[in-house]
């Protein structure tokens, strides 16, 4: 069987110019998931629009994601979509923020059975939209998502993506997988992983546990090695040299772009090519890596960068 590796949402990292300019250097990815759209007071945001338009999305394989606490929201966000040319959409029912969770949004709906078969039902007004689902366990207890999984079973969904904690727990202490085996035994639709897969053995320890999962989705696992996916889909790992020449160009081209659109000047285009090392390269050497993330000017930025990225 061969597995499919999607590349999930980070607020405020994994933005157009980010998944296209990763799409490009590395690849290896199936789907790449925007960060979710929500519906406002005023509607929707600004740069929310921004991040899905077409013309920003020409090359990369992008499926916008929603969060909705009522059928009101979900239906203006798939219209949005809908009006934006998209075809594919993911629910969002396992963010764990609290801002979003109190508002019943994310995995804050979970707890709610009612509220949250009421959204997705609404699945089936769009007969012209594929949708999927990414969930967490539940928000206080596994019981949650076993709550649902009739109503998910029921529904004409592409696939499922569980995360294996409950919203409580953030992404602290550990992934509960006797919950996930269970879900995994009773989930009548294609199911992919998420959650703590940081390296190929990671990877590979998930997909042998789970011979019938149809692939897993990463987050901060790529944010931190972006040739994950790559390797994984070419059987082969590169060399630190190879890396560090992808990086270098990954780097340079993030560089350009967002120099381009970023309007606030020198300043907003470092602090954007900063919030980079939150993840990037975690056990690179601390002494470059605080080189890097203390910089206060684009030249010794750029300096530093070269530094730790020459081959």
């Amino acid at each position: 069987m061969e597995y499919k590796i999607h590349f999930a949402p980070l607020q405020g990292y994994t933005d157009a110019v980010y998944r296209e300019v990763h799409a490009q250097v590395f690849g290896g990815v199936e789907a790449y998931y925007t960060p979710f759209v929500r519906v406002e007071k005023d509607g929707f945001r600004n740069k929310d629009i921004r991040d899905i338009t077409p013309d920003r999305n020409v090359d990369t394989p992008v499926v916008p994601q929603l969060i909705a606490a009522t059928p009101d929201e979900f239906r203006r966000l798939t219209a949005l979509f809908l009006g934006q040319g998209y075809r594919q959409a993911d629910i969002n029912m396992g963010c764990p923020f609290l801002m979003q969770a109190r508002l019943h949004r994310g995995a804050g709906i979970l707890p709610y059975t009612e509220e949250a078969v009421a959204l997705l039902q609404v699945i089936r007004e769009f007969p012209e939209m594929n949708f999927s689902v990414k969930l967490r366990l539940g928000w206080d207890s596994p019981d949650e998502v076993f709550a649902l999984l009739p109503c998910i079973d029921s529904l004409p969904l592409t696939h499922v993506t569980l995360h294996p904690r409950i919203g409580r727990q953030q992404y602290k202490g550990c992934a509960d997988m006797d919950s996930f085996t269970r879900f995994y035994e009773g989930c009548t639709h294609p199911l992919f992983y998420n959650g703590d897969l940081n390296s190929l053995d990671d990877i590979d320890r998930i997909i042998s546990r789970y011979p019938c999962l149809s692939g897993v989705m990463l987050g901060r696992g790529l944010l931190s090695s972006p040739w994950l996916a790559e390797e994984y889909l070419t059987g082969k790992s590169l060399t630190d040299t190879e890396k560090k020449v992808r990086l270098l160009r990954f780097h340079t081209l993030l560089f350009e772009k967002y120099s381009a659109i970023l309007e606030g000047g020198e300043h907003q285009v470092l602090a954007k090519m900063k919030t980079l090392w939150d993840y990037l390269l975690p056990d690179a050497e601390k002494r470059l890596r605080k080189k890097i993330l203390k910089s206060n000017q684009l030249s010794t930025y750029q300096q530093a960068v070269k530094e730790l990225l020459q081959p």
